[in-house]
C-alpha cells in the first residue's frame, strides 16, 4: 500500500526542519517502503502564494493524502494582516477541515538530556507523560466571538468557551484507551471550581470512567496541574484536557524534556488520519542560521508511522535513530550544556539518517 504524505513546511524554520525529516523518508523509501510525498504552502507561505493561509490547493492535497507533516507557521511580517488571514488561521483551518480533534503530545525525557531539563535531574529522570488535548472545540473555536462597544462606550473583546458532551466523550475515550496501553493512570484537567464548561467536562469524563475499570481516573484543576508539572511531574501518566489548557500545559511540559525542540505531536481524526508537527513555533529569529533542532519534526514522523500507518517497527527505528544520535553526543544549541559540542540543523539530521542506515 502506498503511503501518501503531504508535507507543509510553512514559515520560518519550518522548511529547514521539514527538510531533515524528508531525509529520513528518503532512507525509508530507498529501503523499499512505498512512500510518496508532495509539498504545499500553508500559513504565511500560503498567504504569499495564494492570498490565504490555507489555500484551496493545500487543503485538497491534505485531504487526498493519508497523513500530513507540517513545519511551523507565523512571522512578524504577517502581524498586521486581518485576523482571518493570519498564518495561525491556516493551522486552525486545517484542523477543523480534517476533523483532527485529538492532539497527542508525548513529553519523554531522553536520559542523555536529563541535564538539559529546566528541573533537577532527579525530579525528571524517567519522565514519560502523554498529554491528550482536545483540538477542535473550546474557546479557540467557540462562537460568538469578536469585539463590541459596551454601554459605557468602551471597546471590549469576547470569546466563547464551549464544549458539548459528545466532544468531551470522544477525546476522553482517546485518553482512556491511551492510558490503558501505558501506566493505567489518567488525570483529567479542568477548572470546574469556576467554569460551567469545566463542570460539564468533569461530569462527562467521570461518567465515562465506568467503561474503563482498569484505568485509575483522577481530576485536577489546571492551576494546580501547572504547579504539579514542575513540582513532581512523574506523578502523571496520561493527562486529558481541553484545547486552551492543553495548549499551555504541553508547552510547559516541553521544558521538562530539555527543550521545546524535542517534542513531537500527532493530531488525529476518528480514523487515525493525522497531521504531525513539532509543537514549537516558526522561530523567525533563527531562520537560515542552521541552528534549529529538527528532532521534534523527525520524531513526529515516528508518531505518523505509529498512529496512521500502524507501522510500529518503523516508528521504533526512527526513535532509536534519534536516541543513537543523542548517545553520540550530537546536540543542537537548544539542548547543549556546557562542554557539549554544538551541531547545526543539517548535521543533526545527518546524524539521525546515519544511525537509521546503520541499524
Amino acid at each position: 500500500m502506498t503511503m501518501k504524505i503531504a508535507i507543509l513546511p510553512g514559515d520560518g524554520i519550518g522548511p529547514e526542519i521539514c527538510a531533515e525529516a524528508s531525509k529520513v523518508l528518503d532512507v525509508l523509501r530507498a529501503e523499499g517502503l512505498d512512500v510518496t510525498t508532495a509539498e504545499a504552502p500553508i500559513g504565511g507561505a500560503g498567504y504569499d502564494a495564494a492570498g490565504h493561509p490555507l489555500p484551496d490547493a493545500t487543503l485538497a492535497l491534505a485531504k487526498s493524502s493519508d497523513a500530513v507533516l507540517m513545519g511551523a507557521v507565523g512571522g512578524p511580517q504577517y502581524d498586521t494582516l486581518p485576523r482571518a488571514l493570519r498564518p495561525e488561521q491556516g493551522i486552525l483551518g486545517i484542523r477543523k477541515a480534517l476533523g483532527l480533534f485529538a492532539n497527542l503530545r508525548p513529553a519523554l525525557l531522553y536520559p542523555e538530556l536529563a541535564s538539559a531539563s529546566s528541573l533537577k535531574p532527579e525530579v525528571v529522570a524517567g519522565l514519560d507523560i502523554l498529554i491528550v488535548r482536545e483540538l477542535t472545540g473550546d474557546i479557540y473555536f467557540g462562537q460568538p466571538r469578536g469585539r463590541r462597544t459596551n454601554a459605557a462606550g468602551e471597546v471590549e473583546g469576547f470569546d466563547t468557551m464551549h464544549y458539548a458532551v459528545p466532544e468531551i466523550q470522544r477525546i476522553a475515550r482517546v485518553a482512556f484507551e491511551a492510558a490503558r496501553k501505558r501506566g493505567g493512570k489518567l488525570c483529567s484537567v479542568d477548572k470546574a471550581n469556576v467554569l460551567d464548561t469545566s463542570i460539564l467536562w468533569r461530569e462527562t469524563v467521570t461518567a465515562l470512567a465506568v467503561e474503563y475499570p482498569d484505568v485509575a481516573l483522577s481530576h485536577m484543576y489546571v492551576d494546580n496541574a501547572a504547579m504539579q508539572l514542575v513540582r513532581a511531574p512523574k506523578q502523571f501518566d496520561v493527562i486529558v484536557t481541553g484545547n486552551l489548557f492543553g495548549d499551555i500545559l504541553s508547552d510547559e511540559a516541553s521544558m521538562l524534556a530539555g527543550s521545546i525542540g524535542m517534542l513531537p505531536s500527532a493530531s488525529l481524526d476518528a480514523n487515525a488520519k493525522g497531521l504531525y508537527e513539532p509543537i514549537h513555533g516558526s522561530a523567525p529569529d533563527i531562520v537560515g542560521r542552521d541552528i534549529a533542532n529538527p528532532l521534534a519534526t523527525i520524531l513526529s514522523l515516528a508518531l505518523m508511522f505509529r498512529h496512521t500507518f500502524a507501522r510500529e517497527d518503523v516508528a521504533r527505528r526512527i526513535e532509536a535513530a534519534v536516541r543513537a544520535a543523542l548517545e553520540r553526543g550530537m546536540r543542537t544549541a537548544d539542548i547543549a550544556q556546557r562542554g557539549d559540542a554544538v551541531v547545526g540543523t543539517r548535521a543533526m539530521g545527518d546524524a539521525v539518517v546515519g544511525a537509521l542506515r546503520a541499524a
